[in-house]
């Protein structure tokens, strides 16, 4: 059974994401555990927790990630702005493992400037600071990027070092972004042009490592290096490119989350959702 499902709101209350993504026919989901737009948040109650817990057995303990803050920057220079991402991605960890959450799904940041071999390894330097301060229960998720300004993660290369160089290992993995993939430069379209992007993913992360998937249409042409997301098939990637996805056996047992975009209700989610599946 292909794993196809959405990133939720928790208004209300963390555990009625479990409810929306129902509505829309999802079997995994995604979520933010607290606002992603601000550093400090209030510790989860127990209540929350045992509510959330509750609702996740009802749901078949599908297949669960948070996303990490948008804040968080683990490649910055500046160290009032490292020790405050550190400490919010423990936090975000330490969450996580008290709602039984898997993973935490992250950007990889910005070297703003300072260069990407420099970037990278205060990356790996701050990662490595949250991950020994975690109780090595959640799985941090490095996330694939569009190549904008001046951020990491653009290409499986950058993904790699990461991989290779953490004190961690087992503890990362690596979410595709397929709207972030694509503006980066990487082929989609045509079964040949899919199967040499992945062909060069197995050979500097290894598909093992790929754990989770964000399926996102894209606004922008491929090589953009601008991350827009659009509805599946009304963008730039369109249906072929999520065929080859959907179709490829090696990832039938991965996650495969929309992060499209949506208005107040639900029927953006469920629409998309239904596009994928006739792809299938």
């Amino acid at each position: 059974m292909v794993l196809l499902g959405a990133h939720e709101s928790v208004s209300g209350g963390l555990h009625l994401a479990f409810q929306r993504i129902q509505q829309v026919g999802g079997n995994c989901l995604q979520i933010f555990t607290r606002n992603q737009r601000q550093w400090t948040a209030p510790a989860l109650t127990v209540d929350e927790i045992a509510t959330f817990r509750t609702a996740h057995q009802h749901n078949g303990d599908m297949i669960i990630a948070a996303h990490a803050s948008y804040l968080v920057n683990l490649a910055s220079g500046k160290a009032e702005l490292l020790e405050k991402s550190v400490r919010n991605l423990v936090l975000e960890l330490d969450r996580c493992s008290q709602l039984g959450i898997p993973y935490v799904v992250l950007h990889p940041g910005s070297h703003a400037g300072d260069g990407i071999e420099v970037g990278l390894k205060r990356f790996v330097c701050g990662l490595d600071m949250a991950l020994g301060a975690s109780d090595g229960q959640v799985q941090v998720l490095v996330e694939t990027t569009a190549g904008q300004g001046t951020g990491l993660g653009s290409r499986f290369e950058e993904l790699a070092y990461i991989l290779e160089n953490s004190r961690y290992p087992d503890l990362l993995g690596v979410c595709i972004d397929t709207c972030h993939i694509f503006a980066a430069g990487y082929e989609l379209l045509s079964p040949a042009g899919y199967a040499a992007t992945v062909a060069a993913l197995e050979t500097t992360v290894g598909l093992d490592k790929v754990r989770f998937f964000h399926l996102n249409d894209s606004k922008t042409e491929r090589s953009s290096k601008v991350d827009r997301h659009e509805h599946i098939g009304k963008g730039t990637i369109g249906l072929e490119g999520f065929r080859n996805l959907l179709q490829d056996c090696r990832f039938a047992d991965r996650p495969m989350i929309l992060e499209t975009p949506k208005g107040a209700d639900l029927d953006e989610d469920l629409e998309n959702l239904q596009t994928l599946r006739l792809l299938l």
